[in-house]
């Protein structure tokens, strides 16, 4: 194997390589159109102004939302869930969420709880990192403000009961947010149809925009207070903020030339088909957790069903640190993973690789399986140095 050739297995962190329309819409628009969109009157300040909407009704067509207001962008899926979060739940409020969520939810309610007095009830992972829906929802009381559950985990992959906690919540107060930032791009998702009050997407994962994107689709019951006010170049006379979405939550210049790439990235997405793409990616991880389920010292964590999860695979050498097999598979092998606990340490809890972790492999829509091949041979030869 060729060390300098670089495999990439880690599109759930961000995705790569981008098609080639998103690197050609980013150079196009770099050169050409990048202005303040809605500050100025001439021709590049209203064409970054155009693509900003053109961008944002896309993104509403995507996941069912009434309408391109209901989207705000944000820097990334992290930002947007501190969007909903903190600009949902309020002083003394109780919140249902689970055992194995990412940081960008975990953190922002463990700090409510010290500074608001939230009230936090965490339901509990399965030792394949599934969270049953009745687990959640025996948690959720008459005074529940919200349910934050994430739609896939970063960890392992596996799909998480949204719909069926969405059936039991549709006529409860209780707000659904969402974090859709491992599915996006590769699942189907309306939020309408779902029943989800906000939805958090990452722009630089599944939707193969480039970094600094993302944003949050909001329901018709989800009203977030603002985290920042500023220029938003609307009624610049007032003294306050504006009321209305989507520059209720928008304060600032945006990345428009991000938005611009993750258009070109959503438009791929359209053309080849959501579905496809997820069919695809389950396919290379359903034949790299396969094969690597029957190497000697080696062990993958999950669903053996890929039918249950997205196309991550998480897996372990025993007796070696994740960091040095990661390692050895990017200097020896130019294959690119990520060890560690991947900002979820109660996922890594629930499957006990608490606390060193596993090493993630995960494929994107680009993945071929030479990709999978080589790196089948990689682990089967590492784990052959490693074991013990």
């Amino acid at each position: 194997m060729d060390p300098t050739t670089t495999v990439y297995l880690d599109n759930a962190a961000t995705s790569y390589p981008k098609p080639e329309a998103v690197y050609e819409a980013l150079d196009r628009f770099m050169r050409r159109s990048l202005a303040n969109p809605g500050r100025s009157g001439h021709r590049m300040a209203v064409e970054s102004q155009r693509a900003v909407s053109q961008c944002r009704s896309l993104v509403a067509r995507m996941f069912g939302a009434s309408g391109p207001e209901r989207v705000v962008f944000a820097f990334n899926a992290t930002d947007a869930l501190n969007t909903a979060i903190k600009g949902l739940i309020g002083r003394g409020d109780h919140v249902v969420t689970t055992q194995i969520e990412h940081n960008s939810v975990r953190r922002p309610l463990t700090g409510l709880a010290a500074s608001h007095g939230v009230e936090v009830d965490w339901a509990p992972a399965d030792g394949e990192g599934v969270v049953d829906a009745a687990a959640i929802l025996g948690l959720v009381r008459e005074d529940t403000r919200a349910v934050v559950m994430t739609h896939a985990s970063n960890v392992v992959g596996t799909l998480q009961p949204v719909a069926e906690v969405a059936r039991h919540l549709r006529e409860t107060p209780t707000l659904l947010i969402v974090d859709a930032a491992q599915t996006a791009g590769c699942v189907d998702i309306d939020i309408h149809d779902m029943g989800i009050d906000a939805l958090a997407f990452a722009g630089h994962k599944g939707l193969l925009g480039p970094t600094g994107t993302g944003g949050l689709v909001l329901g018709e019951r989800a009203l977030p207070t603002p985290l920042r006010e500023g220029g938003t170049g609307t009624d610049s006379e007032s003294s306050t903020h504006p009321e209305e979405l989507p520059e209720r939550l928008e304060a600032g210049t945006l990345n428009v030339a991000g938005l611009a790439g993750m258009a070109a990235g959503i438009r791929y997405l359209e053309e080849r088909g959501v579905e496809r793409v997820g069919d695809h990616e389950r396919r290379m991880g359903q034949a790299l957790h396969d094969a690597l389920a029957g190497v000697r010292g080696l062990r993958v964590y999950g669903p053996a069903d890929f039918g249950l999860r997205t196309g991550v695979v998480c897996t372990n050498i025993e007796g070696a640190d994740p960091r040095d097999v990661a390692a050895m598979l990017d200097t020896s092998f130019g294959i690119a993973s990520r060890p560690g606990l991947h900002c979820a340490p109660g996922a890594h809890g629930s499957l006990g690789t608490h606390p060193a972790g596993a090493v993630r492999l995960s494929p994107g829509p680009l993945t071929t399986d030479s990709d999978i091949d080589r790196a089948i041979e990689a682990m089967t030869q590492i784990a052959a140095a490693l074991s013990v």
